[in-house]
């Protein structure tokens, strides 16, 4: 079945509200195969929610060609648990479990609540010298790297160029990235699997207590990562971990200042409403709103059949507003439950990275609203041109 309307990424009034739209494929039904994207789109959250749990829908990543110019590239996606399906995903993701464990990963609160108290005390420098400060770019961004970086074991000086090598890789990620785009994104490749690779060589002849070494020497029915999937492993970790983190903390804050009563009732009770806060603002404006899988075989979703090699995305930012599944779906609560947003994800490709970064959420929230409990905007939101991964540029607050 076709719709009468379809989704086009780079629609300048798409990327800056999505959601009219949404709610029009939601009406038009629950499977629209879009003739612009060559996809089939899952709009609603039972079509989205199948479309992820669906084994026979799989992440199968078409290299890029030529193969000499992109082979970084290449086998940084066909060796990721990101693009990889069972029985490879089952040992990728195995063997990263055994080290990405909870108690790892809550292990870092006391280190995620100093590096919190630092950023706090470079903002109270920003508005003693300029009056506001960047909540992007002088506190959420910075945040997740220097985070991954301490649970990898990579030094805090080098959170400067992970970062930029992140910001450039993920850029990949939407419709139609330009030359220069393309070009950036393969030299960070390049300098990003030289460093994790030069640092794996050292974990290997000198062990630390640190995420780099647990992946070098994990193992799992005798096998080990190689030193690609290893690389790869690293590289997802940041990039996931960045980008959830940072758009969800931005979008969402965004949305308090656009529901200020809210917002004051949160800064009263930061550590009583910061976790349903932080599900709510993770599902009313969602990091992530697209994310494509590939029919390995004639597969029925929401009574239509999409065919071998057919392409269909499941809309996360669409299904997160589902009148069928939310109450009240366009309106922000930060008291909402249950919230069974799929933010990050569901089934095997549920984002390995989602229990830190709620951890860190969790954390910075509170601690924010503690610091600024009449934060407000100094300014206008600068939006990121993009659509898959949504988020903003710059927040100026005050």
């Amino acid at each position: 079945m076709s719709a009468l309307i379809d989704l086009n990424p780079a629609d300048s009034a798409v990327v800056a509200n999505p959601y009219p739209l949404y709610e029009q494929l939601r009406a038009a039904g629950p499977l629209i195969w879009s003739e612009n994207l060559d996809m089939w789109l899952a709009p609603t959250y039972q079509a989205a929610s199948a479309v992820l749990r669906n084994p026979q829908l799989g992440r199968i990543y078409k290299p890029r060609l030529p193969a000499i110019d992109w082979e970084i590239f290449n086998w940084l996606h066909s060796d990721s648990i990101l693009d990889s399906e069972p029985p490879k995903h089952t040992r990728l993701r195995s063997l990263v479990t055994k080290t990405f464990t909870r108690g790892r990963i809550e292990a870092m609160r006391p280190a995620i609540e100093n590096i919190c108290a630092e950023l706090l005390e470079h903002t109270a420098q920003q508005v003693q010298e300029r009056g506001q400060f960047d909540l992007l770019a002088d506190y959420a961004e910075p945040l997740p790297v220097l985070v991954i970086a301490k649970l990898l074991g990579v030094p805090a000086q080098m959170s400067a160029e992970l970062r930029s090598w992140s910001q450039a890789i993920v850029k990949m990620y939407e419709v139609g990235p330009t030359a220069a785009e393309e070009a950036d994104a393969l030299s960070a490749c390049a300098q990003f699997s030289e460093y994790i690779s030069t640092l794996a060589r050292e974990r290997k002849r000198k062990p630390a207590d640190d995420l780099i070494t647990a992946l070098v020497q994990a193992q799992e029915s005798g096998e080990k990562l190689n030193e690609h999937e290893l690389i790869a492993m690293c590289v997802l970790l940041l990039n996931a971990g960045h980008e959830a983190s940072v758009n969800g903390f931005g979008n969402g804050f965004v949305s308090l200042f656009q529901h200020p009563d809210q917002l004051r009732e949160l800064a009263q009770d930061p550590d009583g409403l910061a976790s349903s806060a932080l599900e709510e603002m993770l599902r009313f404006d969602s990091p992530l709103h697209m994310f494509d899988r590939t029919a390995t075989a004639d597969t029925e979703i929401a009574g239509v059949t999409i065919s071998t090699g057919q392409k269909v995305a499941a809309l996360l930012g669409s299904a997160n507003r589902d009148e069928q599944q939310f109450v009240k779906a366009a309106t922000f609560n930060i008291h909402r439950t249950p919230n069974s947003h799929i933010a990050f994800g569901a089934g095997i490709h549920f984002c390995v990275g989602a229990p830190l970064a709620r951890l860190e959420m969790n954390i910075s929230l509170p601690l924010l609203l503690k610091k600024y409990p009449d934060l407000k905007l100094a300014g206008q939101p600068a939006q990121r041109p993009t659509f898959v991964l949504r988020g903003w540029e710059t927040i100026p607050v005050c």
